[in-house]
This record gives C-alpha cells, sequence and structure tokens, in this order.
C-alpha cells in the first residue's frame, strides 16, 4: 500500500511523477540516455544491470519488471538466477563477470571502491566510457529502488510483465509523457 494517501492503492511509478511534474519531467530524459542512449552496452544488457542491481537493493518492482523487459531485449532466462547466486559461474560472458562484481560492490558497499575495482573492469577491455556507464545505471536504480520504496509502492506480480513491455516498447520517456506534461 502506497505511503502517501493521494496515491491509489494500485500505485506506479507513473503516478508519483504528477506530484512533481518538472524535476521528472527531466529526470526521464536522463533515465532514457543512461538506458537507451548511445553505449557499449545493449539495453538487454543495461536492463540486466538495472534488475540486478535492484535485487541486490531488494526491491522487487523494479527487480521483476526490468528482468521483464531484459529476457524482451534477447537475456537469456536461465542467467538471472545464476548470476544473483555466483557471477563468477553465471552463463553470463567472461567479459561481463568483472561488470556484475563492480556492480555488486559498487550497489552493497559503495565505500569500499578501491582502484582494483576499476582496474578489473578496464583490465576485462572496457574502455572508461564504459565503466561510467556501470557506474550511471548502478546510480539510476540507486535512485529508483528508493523512490518507489519509499513512496511504498506496491509488487503485484500479475504487472510486471506488462512493465517489463513498456520499458522495451517505450523506453523511458514516451511512456511517461502525459504524466510529466
Amino acid at each position: 500500500m502506497p505511503l502517501f494517501p493521494s496515491l491509489p492503492e494500485d500505485a506506479l511509478v507513473k503516478d508519483i511523477y504528477p506530484l512533481n511534474p518538472p524535476l521528472f519531467r527531466e529526470w526521464c530524459k536522463v533515465e532514457e540516455s543512461i538506458m537507451r542512449g548511445p553505449s557499449v552496452f545493449s539495453p538487454g544488457e543495461r536492463e540486466l544491470m538495472g534488475a540486478y542491481c535492484s535485487q541486490l537493493n531488494s526491491c522487487s518492482y523494479c527487480h521483476s519488471s526490468h528482468w521483464e523487459a531484459a529476457k524482451l531485449f534477447g537475456i537469456d532466462e536461465a542467467v538471472f538466477d545464476p548470476l544473483m547466486k555466483d557471477i563468477e559461474t553465471a552463463p553470463i560472458d567472461d567479459k561481463l563477470k568483472p561488470v556484475f562484481r563492480y556492480l555488486n560492490k559498487l550497489t552493497l558497499t559503495p565505500y569500499k571502491m578501491v582502484q582494483s575495482d576499476a582496474d578489473a573492469v578496464l583490465a576485462a577491455g572496457w574502455d572508461e566510457r564504459a565503466l561510467q556507464d556501470i557506474i550511471l545505471v548502478c546510480c539510476c536504480y540507486a535512485f529508483m529502488n528508493r523512490l518507489v520504496d519509499g513512496h511504498g509502492l506496491p509488487s503485484d506480480p500479475e504487472l510486471f510483465a506488462a512493465r517489463g513491455q513498456r520499458h522495451f516498447r517505450e523506453g523511458y520517456v514516451a511512456q511517461y509523457a502525459e504524466e510529466t506534461s
């Protein structure tokens, strides 16, 4: 049940945005740029990263809808559970393993980040722009997970597939345009 009396019981992220349209109009553009803008990481990989960070943050609302979007972008359904259990044995490209180790540490213990964490990503063949993209996805989901949980949005499993499909089809700006205008 939402923590804001003005929100409906079945509130979604789009129901939060009208509370501060100017801010969320700009936020949607930032989110769209992070998740769909130019990057060496595909939209599916970025959705997987977002779902991963959201699961680490115990945000089932974001985890589930972005995992659905990742699958629609072609991420194999068999990837997620093993990835959450053990990055080293997960069925992902070896080049992505330092990416997820970095996301894990930045999400759970950001105050412990050290040079060797960045060096591991760079040594795997990623450049500084890729490393920044990893950080931006992590930041995006730290914000969204807390936005969702702070407003008390309900996690309705029946809606996860539909939300994932909207992220896949419409991205981030288009699906919220009417709520932020």
